[in-house]
């Protein structure tokens, strides 16, 4: 994609005004900034009321999520502080964002105050309590005892939620109450820099769900999810009342060489080179991450708190940071034997979690990792392919295209259009299809942006069947990032929407499957369709090329997908799921979710906990080990209907069809 940014003057001017040492977002530069996304947004272009209106909600729903720390009049007053900034910051001027600050840290004490009160008292689980989840059907409070009962509620459903993870009542609280703490902590730690940064996203995502303002500690996540690459110590860490616990430790990493460091240890204290130690207990853990992490070849020393048998120890590691690949979260491949009537089959499962890549030509990307597996599987004549993108959420564009290449012989997959109807169409032109046998292609809700692309223009083409969810995310726009000068992080915007060969773009629908199984994340706010602001679905002109994506040679040639096909693998996965155990609680499950309208019972958490304690134990068990967690995903019955909906594809085919011959 090209970037197409046109910095203003104003902008330039703001820029070497600020000292380099600048590492944050200048209240006065918040202006230009604005107006360069707007100068280049796909379609809004000015900075008018509704956009004003749409950024005052997203800040308040950011900084209150459930309507449950802020009374109506301090949403109101807010409101107003909010609307007069986009004036006042022109001139500098954003300290009434010190006053919100000071308001949100006054509402968390006093939340916190309530809760303690509550949970210290003679607080007893009471599984009549209902909590309505759906923000939208609920108001501000406008009065104490308003919060309190609205409080009391969240309390009970927050109580047995924490219990529902196998956590006893006592313990339950505990955690709850330091949750309250943390939140007084965080909420402190909102500085009027970072309030800047929080306005600036609101203001982003006024424009649309996926343009953002990205702070230079974003921008480098962002980085590190798209190289799957790092410089640290190899460990993945999680956060448990307060604690940094060591997960996982990464294979071929400086932890996993020296042997340092053990699942479930403590980090309390973090020491750069032979300075002094810092304690990050309380700490966020983002905070924590960018401590423990560095450049390669540097030292870090952690205080480590091991726990065995009914005794503690405390004790100093000292590690050198290394380079760390991400393998676990690269394309993988499973060879699954199995017999359809009397014949042996062999299928080729493949996992894509994302579109990874990065510009540094040594990085790793997706395409050809995956050309890599592709062109493994057919040389070893598996009879079927199975592309799970159920879990994808997007990513490079272009390599969507390339992936796609792999089972066409060339033929157009996307067109991108900007604001002005400027149309670009995207095609693969390399002869040479890698793998012409059987395609599915797994997708769900989560399924999303280049996962959207691969899978529609596949279907378009009848060169693969999807299987999944009920449809995909729906994301259909492009994303252009850019980095901002002075550490200041990146602006990412949408500056074009995407369109399948057939002429439809994913906005809004997503991409439809051809055989469908329920999944939880068939439920109504799951979707672009459900985001603040979306942009509206779109059309153009078809664009498809069929005739050149196929093979005249009969060994190369694939074989389109027929209705008839599909009709009959539809039948037969519809029979074997309506009488799947999980698959009909699943069912159950999401029409009490409908029934219920946002209403979430104490009593049903309760309920369901019970139900589901042996699949806890089980994920508990396996789910901090790559081999576990691939045992997990290959039980899903989701992934396990998949196979049998390919092992009906492949008995249906004469033998002859077969690419293998076992």
């Amino acid at each position: 994609m090209n970037k197409i940014f046109r910095l203003t003057a104003a902008f330039f001017i703001l820029i070497a005004s600020t000292t380099v040492s600048a590492q944050t977002l200048q209240c006065q530069a918040v202006p230009a900034l604005m107006a360069v996304f707007l100068g280049n947004h796909f379609s809004v272009n000015q900075l008018n009321t509704e956009v004003k209106s749409r950024t005052v909600n997203l800040f308040l729903k950011f900084v209150d999520p459930n309507k449950q720390l802020l009374f109506k009049s301090d949403s109101d007053r807010i409101s107003k502080q909010l609307g007069d900034l986009f004036e006042s910051m022109k001139n500098g001027n954003c300290s009434v964002l010190n006053d919100i600050s000071s308001t949100l840290i006054a509402r968390s004490l006093e939340n916190q105050k309530i809760v303690s009160d509550r949970l210290k008292g003679d607080f007893k689980l009471n599984e009549s309590v209902r909590y309505q989840t759906d923000t939208k059907k609920r108001e501000y409070p406008t009065s104490v005892d308003e919060k309190k009962k609205l409080l009391e509620d969240a309390v009970q459903t927050q109580v047995a939620t924490i219990m529902a993870g196998d956590v006893k009542f006592d313990k339950a609280k505990q955690q709850l109450l330091k949750r309250y703490e943390l939140t007084i902590k965080r909420t402190k730690e909102m500085n009027q820099s970072k309030m800047i940064n929080l306005f600036m996203e609101s203001f982003a995502h006024a424009l649309d769900p996926h343009s953002d303002y990205m702070p230079a500690e974003q921008l480098e996540e962002f980085k590190i999810s798209m190289n799957l690459s790092l410089e640290g110590i190899g460990v993945s860490l999680s956060s448990d009342d307060g604690y940094t616990i060591v997960q996982e430790i990464i294979p071929g990493g400086s932890t996993d060489r020296q042997k340092a460091l053990q699942p479930k240890d403590k980090i309390i204290a973090v020491a750069q080179d032979a300075k002094e130690a810092v304690s990050i207990v309380d700490m966020d853990l983002s905070d924590v991450v960018k401590m423990i992490r560095g450049k390669k070849g540097t030292k870090v020393t952690l205080t480590v708190v091991r726990q065995k048998g009914g005794s503690s120890s405390t004790f100093n590691v000292t590690i050198t940071r290394d380079k760390v690949d991400m393998k676990e979260q690269a394309a993988k491949i499973e060879y699954l034997d199995y017999k359809v009537g009397a014949r042996k089959v062999k299928v080729a499962m493949i996992d894509l979690p994302s579109f990874y890549g990065g510009s540094d030509k040594n990085s790793r990307d997706c395409y050809h990792d995956l050309k890599k597996l592709v062109e493994e599987a057919a040389a070893k004549k598996v009879d079927g392919m199975i592309l799970d993108l159920s879990t994808n959420g997007g990513g490079l564009l272009q390599d969507a295209v390339r992936i796609a290449g792999l089972f066409l012989k060339t033929g157009t997959v996307v067109a991108t259009m900007d604001g002005k109807k400027n149309r670009d169409i995207l095609a693969d032109e390399e002869n040479k299809i890698a793998y012409n046998g059987p395609l599915m292609i797994l997708t769900t809700r989560q399924s999303a942006s280049a996962s959207e692309i691969l899978a529609g223009a596949m279907k378009d083409y009848k060169r693969a069947l999807i299987v999944g969810g009920d449809h995909t995310y729906g994301k259909g726009s492009v994303q252009v990032l850019n980095p901002l000068p002075m550490g200041w992080g990146a602006m990412k915007l949408t500056t074009q929407m995407f369109y399948l060969p057939g002429g439809v773009s994913t906005q809004f629908g997503g991409v439809s499957a051809d055989v469908s199984m329920p999944t939880y994340l068939d439920i109504d706010d799951m979707g672009e369709q459900y985001m603040d602001y979306a942009l509206p679905p779109a059309k153009t002109e078809p664009f498809i090329t069929a005739d050149r994506a196929n093979s005249s040679n009969a060994a190369e040639a694939w074989k389109p997908i027929s209705p008839e096909l599909v009709k009959m693998l539809k039948e037969k996965s519809s029979k074997r799921v309506a009488d799947h155990t999980e698959f009909k609680e699943i069912l159950k499950d999401l029409e009490e979710i409908k029934k219920n309208e946002g209403w979430v019972k104490v009593a049903d958490i309760m309920k369901k906990s019970g139900k589901d304690k042996d699949k806890r134990k089980e994920k508990k068990e396996k789910g901090n080990t790559a081999q576990g967690r691939r045992e997990l995903w290959l039980k899903n019955p989701f992934i396990q209907e998949s196979i049998n909906v390919m092992k009906d594809w492949l008995s249906s085919l004469p033998v002859n069809q077969s690419l293998s011959t076992k």
